[in-house]
C-alpha cells in the first residue's frame, strides 16, 4: 500500500471519528445550554483548537498527524457551522449575540490552541 493511499485512508478513519464526534458533542451541550449563542458549536471549537495545539506541541509523525490533526480535528471543529451560525444571529438581528458569538470563537480558539501547545 502506497504512503499516499494509506495517509488518505487514516484522514478517513479520523473524519468519520471526528465528525460523529462533533456531532454527538456538539448536539449535547446545545440541548443542556440554549440559549444566548451556539454554545455546542464554540465548544467543539475551542477543545478541537486545545487539541491540536497539544498535538502539535508533542510532536507526531506523519501518520499521526493524518489520522488526528487532518481526519479527527478537521471533521470535530466547524468553520462552516460557525459562519453558518453567526449569520444567523446577524439576520435574526441578534448583533450582540452574534458579536459576542464571533469574539469568543476566535479569541478561545487561539488562547487554547497556544494553551494546548504549551503544556
Amino acid at each position: 500500500m502506497s504512503n499516499t493511499l494509506l495517509n488518505m485512508l487514516l484522514v478517513g478513519a479520523g473524519g468519520f471519528a471526528g465528525a460523529v464526534s462533533r456531532y454527538w458533542m456538539s448536539g449535547r451541550i446545545a440541548q443542556r445550554f440554549p440559549g444566548l449563542i451556539p454554545y455546542g458549536t464554540l465548544s467543539v471549537n475551542v477543545l478541537g483548537s486545545f487539541m491540536l495545539g497539544w498535538f502539535l506541541g508533542h510532536g507526531a509523525d506523519a501518520w499521526m498527524t493524518a489520522l488526528f490533526g487532518s481526519g479527527f480535528m478537521g471533521a470535530f471543529t466547524t468553520f462552516s457551522t460557525f459562519k453558518l451560525e453567526s449569520e444567523g444571529l446577524l439576520s435574526q438581528g441578534r448583533k450582540r449575540s452574534a458579536w459576542l458569538y464571533m469574539g469568543l470563537t476566535y479569541t478561545m480558539g487561539f488562547a487554547f490552541l497556544y494553551l494546548g501547545y504549551a503544556i
